[in-house]
């Protein structure tokens, strides 16, 4: 080593730490990052093209719509003759079965009226426009520990317990994908 020479390992750590202040960084505290789970769109799709061929093969046309966990539209198929209506009552039926499913841990909306869930008793919920105690929607949940994935709903059959029969035939055939 030449006599006025310094070693440069000090000065490296140096640079690093300033550079990369990550590298002698305390672990961090918490994420401010949240995800959350839901059915990936190949996975909705087939679930609400599979509620429509159920109930087709019954002579029934339908709509089915599924909501993922932030109540939204993530896949919808319309028969080929479903009365207009059905689009928003199969979203509703969904967005039903999707929040107050899980807000009471029910699987579909006949369960939820069975149960006399109506929202709270103040009323206040009741008159959202997207919520509908009618049967047809069911709560998608993942089949490992029944974390709640979205909801599925179903309309245009002539009654709502065959549009939920759709549905849960549907639900039943995919399940195992609800890893």
């Amino acid at each position: 080593m030449l006599p006025n020479a310094k070693p440069l390992l000090p000065a490296a750590a140096l640079a690093v730490a300033i550079l990369c202040p990550a590298a002698f960084a305390q672990p961090a505290a918490r994420s401010h990052i949240i995800t959350s789970q839901k059915l990936d769109w190949p996975t909705a799709a087939v679930l609400a093209s599979e509620a429509v061929r159920i109930c087709a093969a019954q002579g029934y046309s339908v709509t089915a719509t599924v909501v993922d966990t932030s109540g939204h539209e993530q896949a919808v198929i319309k028969g080929d003759t479903v009365p207009l209506q059905s689009l928003s009552v199969a979203y509703r039926k969904a967005y039903t079965a999707y929040s107050y499913g899980l807000a009471f841990n029910k699987n579909t909306t006949s369960e939820l009226i069975a149960a006399g869930v109506t929202g709270p008793a103040n009323g206040a919920l009741n008159t959202i426009p997207e919520v509908l105690f009618v049967p047809g929607g069911v709560t998608l949940r993942r089949t490992s520990d029944h974390a709640i994935l979205g909801g599925l709903g179903v309309s245009g059959a002539p009654g709502g317990d065959k549009d939920e029969a759709c549905a849960l035939q549907a639900v039943e055939k995919l399940r195992n994908t609800f890893q």
